[in-house]
């Protein structure tokens, strides 16, 4: 323990003894280090002397050398500004004297000029007098004259009057021409119209009369098939009316026939009651289909009828529509009824049941 404390103190004295020589170099390296900063600044000090002093040097040389230039660039210039001067003042000399001989010339082209126009404005005077003599003397005679043309104007008024009236018709009559004229230039385009109105017109009607030569052929050859055709249908109808009415005569005399034919044989036979409801049912049951037949014969002859009748108002309305009166065709067409029975009123080419 001795042994470390001893050797733990030299060692700190090592240390204690390299920190002084440490702190001694770094006094003398600091001492040394001024030492060169202050020789350096010294040396700086004299470059920096010794450069002024160079500088100072050229700028008295330059400064000589200019001011050398300056002298000579002054003496160059005033020679030349009194050359120009001297030059200047020549020509204003000769500017002066030319000036002055102008002046004189002009003064005496002026004198002589106001000299003649003196001259001429006493010949003027004079003259001008003389003319007042001689406007004195025309304006006695206008004078004069005025006079007499008043006496005249007075004398002309009334014809001036009847002048100013005539020209007043003349101007009224001037009007009523022009206003006459542009009416005949109106009518006269009116005129142009109207005849070209009358072309057109007359155009149209020569395409309206081919268009009722034609519409009148139709008509004719129409009235030609309607005529045939009515007497056609006519005459099938009829025949065949007449046809249906014989069969339902024919029939119904069979009828009246036959039932007396049945009275007659249930009279004599004495059948007995059963027997004979028997017999008059079957009997009913064959008036009942022969009834039936009877009314669709009937039907069948009043459809015929009706149709015919259907046919003839459709003619008669294609007539009217192509303005060709009944009257034309030479004879009425008959409508058809069937006897004792009245026809159904529904449109054409339909049939009502017989009532």
């Amino acid at each position: 323990m001795k042994l470390s404390q001893k050797e733990h103190r030299l060692h700190e004295s090592e240390l204690r003894r390299d920190l002084r020589n440490l702190k001694v170099e770094l006094k003398e390296q600091e001492l040394a280090n001024e030492m060169l900063v202050k020789n350096l600044k010294m040396k700086q000090d004299e470059e920096i002397t010794e450069l002024r002093n160079n500088f100072e040097r050229q700028v008295q040389e330059i400064e000589l050398k200019y001011s050398k230039k300056m002298d000579t660039l002054r003496e160059e210039q005033d020679l030349r500004r009194k050359t120009e001067i001297h030059e200047v003042e020549e020509r204003k000399n000769g500017q002066i004297n030319t000036l002055m001989k102008n002046h004189e010339k002009a003064f005496s082209d002026i004198k002589n000029y106001y000299n003649d126009i003196t001259l001429n404005n006493l010949a003027l005077i004079n003259s001008l007098k003389e003319q007042m003599e001689e406007m004195k003397r025309k304006e006695d005679r206008l004078e004069k004259e005025m006079t007499d043309l008043q006496l005249q104007n007075k004398r002309l008024i009334e014809p001036l009057q009847k002048a100013r009236e005539e020209v007043a018709e003349l101007q009224r009559q001037l009007t009523n021409y022009k206003q006459d004229k542009a009416l005949l230039a109106s009518t006269r385009a009116r005129l142009k119209v109207s005849e070209k109105e009358l072309k057109d017109l007359k155009w149209e009607l020569e395409v309206l009369e081919q268009r009722f030569c034609k519409v009148q052929a139709e008509r004719d050859e129409l009235y030609a098939k309607f005529t045939k055709a009515i007497y056609e249908v006519q005459q099938k109808s009829g025949f065949k009316n007449l046809l249906l009415e014989r069969k339902l005569t024919t029939l119904a005399d069979t009828l009246e026939k036959k039932e007396a034919q049945l009275n007659e044989i249930l009279s004599a036979s004495n059948l007995d009651p059963t027997a004979l409801s028997l017999v008059t049912c079957k009997l009913e049951d064959v008036l009942d289909s022969k009834n039936n037949a009877i009314k669709e014969l009937q039907y069948e002859l009043a459809r015929v009828c009706k149709a015919h009748n259907d046919l003839l108002r459709a003619y008669e309305a294609k007539l009217q529509a192509f303005g060709i009166p009944l009257e034309e065709l030479g004879f009425k067409p008959l409508e058809t009824t069937v006897v004792g029975k009245k026809l159904g009123q529904g449109p054409a080419g339909l049939v009502s049941v017989p009532t």
